[in-house]
């Protein structure tokens, strides 16, 4: 571990060095500004502690630099000048403590041994991190929830045996890695795994795609052509959105599962296939069949088995595995030496519902490495309307002290809301563009602190 004091004062520099003296630390020094920064490059400390007030570069300049360098540093701004504005400038741009001197040794030192201890956790974590998501992937599927261990027991219970599976859930779940996984433990494992997306084909071309067409069996057919269930002979077929299937087609699905014989568009000559079904959709089928878009008796043909693909927001627990798994991914994919996340997009991260499931998952954190200047993701890296929902304020930052009091994140928000209430004369609008942040989350804030 290692720990960086910046001051112009060298009285100050030796005060600190000597508080601070660790056997498992290692503390340089710096009284020019401009060194120190030097010395953050070269020696990439984990704990930055500058004075605010110096000559050539100021402690927020320093702030500014060290966080467009890493955002994972944790830096402590000290100064005999504190004011409103500075404290919640600091916060925006990253700071993790603000200190209004002369702060008690005794608090000093807490609060370095904290984020040490927090430094040293974070790099056990990550270590950690890597060997369960080696444990954690099941075939493409990634998760060590209760749920996701059920659908994983259901999977390899059903591969060996299926005929048909029908695989339910929300948009975005993992349906297609669901219906993989099945085939690549199924007993036609080397077979081909042949996909089509029902809502994806125009409704005429239904049956030339399942089951090929003859030559000059229609206006543009110069060729005879092959259909999905020749292909996926001795294989499996895969009908993602089978719900957007028209119903004419439906029937004709369901004799060609039931019998195992295609017939050719143009042609008398039936033909004999030995095909799996793996049908997907994310709508209430029984609810389909009573608006008459689905016919009954192929629900119950392709449902003997239904595996049903838990949302995000029902696992608990996978969130943070499936961040380190999607950035490792991308790290790799880009070529970039992404080594992890600030706490405040971190927390960003956790604070979003995730509606679109692992898939909207998978787009933020691809976003986020590829936006990513250095090797740690910050908030700024993420989509906008990930941060813009919660603005740039107090709810994606860290824990703060102010005054040398340490507070954790819910106290500083409200902290900084009766701040800037008090200083704007108590208008809502005035404070919530001090913080920058919506009107909305203004008001939702207020609340929940009970603000007025």
């Amino acid at each position: 571990m290692t720990l960086l004091i910046i001051d112009d004062n060298a009285g100050n520099l030796e005060l600190l060095r000597s508080a601070l003296r660790r056997a498992d630390v290692e503390i340089l020094t710096a009284e020019d500004p401009e060194e120190g920064l030097d010395l953050v490059a070269s020696r990439h400390p984990q704990i930055v502690l500058t004075d605010l007030v110096m000559p050539r570069l100021s402690g927020m300049d320093v702030l500014e630099r060290v966080m467009a360098f890493d955002p994972s540093i944790d830096v402590i701004l000290m100064t005999a000048h504190y004011s409103t504005d500075t404290a919640v400038e600091a916060i925006k741009k990253g700071a993790s403590d603000y200190w209004n001197k002369p702060v008690p040794i005794d608090t000093i030192r807490k609060r370095v041994d904290q984020l040490l201890d927090t430094a040293r956790r974070r790099l056990k974590a990550a270590s950690l991190q890597r060997e369960l998501l080696d444990s954690a992937e099941f075939h493409g599927l990634v998760g060590n929830s209760p749920q996701m261990w059920d659908l994983y027991s259901r999977i390899e219970r059903v591969a060996p045996h299926y005929r048909t599976v029908l695989v339910t859930g929300a948009t975005g779940t993992g349906k297609d890695l669901v219906a993989k996984s099945l085939h690549q433990l199924s007993p036609v494992a080397d077979g081909h795994l042949v996909v089509l997306n029902c809502s994806a084909v125009v409704e005429t071309l239904f049956e030339s795609e399942l089951f090929g067409h003859a030559r000059g069996a229609f206006t543009g057919a110069v060729a005879d052509k092959t259909g999905l269930f020749e292909h996926a002979h001795k294989g499996t077929l895969f009908l993602d959105e089978i719900g957007d299937m028209p119903l004419s087609t439906q029937a004709k699905l369901l004799r060609a599962i039931q019998n195992q014989e295609i017939q050719r568009l143009g042609s008398l000559t039936p033909r004999k296939v030995d095909v799996r079904i793996i049908a997907a959709t994310n709508r209430d089928l029984r609810q389909c069949i009573a608006d008459k878009s689905f016919r009954e008796d192929l629900y119950y043909r392709l449902s003997m088995v239904e595996i049903g693909a838990p949302a995000l927001a029902e696992r608990e627990g996978d969130l943070p595995l499936l961040v380190r798994h999607f950035t490792r991914r991308f790290s790799e994919l880009y070529r970039k030496p992404i080594a992890g996340w600030t706490r405040r997009a971190e927390i960003v991260i956790q604070r979003h519902h995730w509606p679109g499931n692992v898939r909207e998952l998978e787009n933020a954190v691809g976003h986020a490495c590829m936006m990513a200047l250095g090797e740690t993701i910050d908030v700024g890296d993420l989509p906008p309307y990930l941060w813009d929902s919660e603005g740039e304020g107090a709810a994606a930052l860290p824990a703060l002290a102010v005054s040398g009091e340490i507070v954790g994140l819910e106290d500083q928000e409200k902290a900084l809301l009766h701040q800037a209430l008090e200083k704007c004369g108590g208008n809502r609008t005035a404070a919530a563009r001090m913080l920058r942040i919506s009107r909305d989350t203004m008001r939702y804030r207020m609340k929940k602190f009970g603000l007025g």
